[in-house]
């Protein structure tokens, strides 16, 4: 419970309850138009039951937020049994007696009643601030995670109500963004400092490394430029691939990107439910780590560490020319939250745009998309910083996956604008390829 006497940021209660509103509205909305059959999904390793899935984001407020604070009961019963993600296994999820989906959707509202009920009544603190902060960007990842459940099962996409343009599947662009950025070098503060309104306890805290100069990709990687390496059979090529790249590569049989399939005009890619042209200037998006990996080693290139990567989106050059500055943004364009002209964010397009777009929201070095239209595979595995102490009250959100995974940056399209800063940490297993994720590249080191 220290931990929860540190914090220090406070927001108003009329913000945590618009906040709270509209990430319960955009959670039913990921499965409002989805019927029986197509709420009993297969077991399969990425995805959950979606009825499942629903509860358990109402399931942790409850845990996280309310118990907490009020001491009191559970508001269902049976939540701790069925919704609790490290007592149910994966795949004991499927025998669960589920509540029906107008049953889990009633409970999910009973949970936001009572937490604007709750708001209603005073103003937070520092302390209650953060549990709700904690509570809503849980919520934003499963609701991430819901559109790319749907991608996996090949149904329609979802209708949220903060769509833009509709399902786009990469035809807002601006076309292909070539070349390489150089950035510096030297001292560099990599992770979050204390003064920041909300980190995980994997950012904790900044810490000084040393990184040499380097030269990055002003963007991701497109479709064009990786279908160039499919097509020269890079797929086919043992030595670019590693151990245990080629172990995954054989044991799926991949030839080409998961959603990819070669058309009589060329590639084309399934989009949730329809099977598109090929966006040629959109970044490749549904790769493993060990696809990206691969790639660099055909185009003779290689993944970003996680410092260099943090280094090009927030550092600004020093005044003497040398090296970079001590100030940090908290985004690639500076410390001003994240507006549709600088990201591709909150499935606003719902879909990626090309790998130009979004001048705005380029990084002091003119690395651009550094956050929203995709997740960026680094080369760096997931371990904790210097002095990690996991945080109350999400004590398995970091610790149990520290040297598994590997981290990723930036967000994607389906990301919400409180998930996406440049200290977050992501991390996945390297043979994801149901996320949102893709790749820059540095040039040799």
């Amino acid at each position: 419970m220290e931990i929860l006497e540190e914090k220090k940021f406070e927001l108003p209660a009329s913000e945590l309850i618009q906040a709270v509103d509209e990430a319960h509205r955009h959670s039913l909305d990921c499965i409002a138009d989805l019927d029986d059959a197509q709420l009993n999904v297969p077991m399969m390793e990425c995805v959950n039951p979606f009825r499942w899935e629903l509860g358990h984001t109402a399931f942790f407020y409850d845990v996280f937020l309310l118990r907490i604070l009020d001491r009191g009961d559970p508001v269902m019963a049976a939540g701790d049994d069925m919704y609790d993600s490290f007592k149910v296994a994966h795949d004991d999820r499927w025998g669960l007696p589920l509540p029906s989906q107008k049953e889990t959707v009633a409970y999910a509202d009973q949970i936001r009643d009572l937490i604007v009920e709750r708001l209603s009544s005073h103003e937070p603190d520092a302390r209650e601030t953060y549990l709700h902060l904690l509570a809503l960007v849980h919520e934003d990842m499963h609701g991430e995670a819901f559109t790319y459940m749907r991608q996996t099962l090949g149904y329609a996409a979802p209708t949220f109500a903060i769509a833009e343009n509709g399902v786009n599947g990469g035809a807002i662009g601006e076309g292909p963004l070539p070349g390489d950025v150089a950035v510096p070098g030297g001292s560099f503060q990599l992770g979050a400092t204390p003064d920041l309104p909300f980190v995980f306890d994997n950012e904790k805290w900044a810490h000084t490394v040393e990184v040499a100069p380097f030269e990055i990709a002003r963007a991701p990687v497109s479709n064009a430029e990786f279908a160039a390496f499919v097509d020269d059979g890079g797929y086919q090529r043992e030595e670019l691939w590693g151990y245990q790249g080629w172990v995954w590569r054989n044991r799926t049989g991949a030839q080409n990107p998961v959603y990819w399939r070669k058309g009589d005009k060329g590639w084309m890619r399934r989009d949730f439910d329809r099977m598109l042209p090929l966006a040629d200037h959109a970044p490749v998006i549904h790769l493993t780590w060990f696809e990206a990996t691969a790639y660099c080693n055909w185009a003779k290139r290689r993944l970003p560490s996680e410092a260099e990567w943090e280094m090009a989106a927030s550092a600004e050059p020093a005044g003497n020319g040398g090296g970079v500055g001590e100030r940090k943004r908290r985004y690639p364009w500076g410390d001003e939250a994240p507006a549709p002209e600088h990201a591709n964010l909150d499935a606003r397009a719902m879909g990626c745009v090309d790998v130009a777009a979004h001048a705005a929201g380029d990084s002091a070095f003119g690395c651009r998309q550094m956050i929203g239209n995709v997740w960026e595979w680094t080369a760096t595995p997931f371990y904790p910083y210097p002095g990690y102490r996991i945080d109350f009250p999400y004590k398995e959100y970091s610790a149990p996956w520290f040297g598994y995974r590997y981290v990723l940056k930036g967000g994607a399209w389906a990301t919400r604008n409180r998930f996406a800063y440049n200290t977050l940490r992501n991390f996945f297993d390297p043979h994801r390829n149901d996320v949102y994720a893709g790749f820059r590249t540095c040039a040799p080191a």
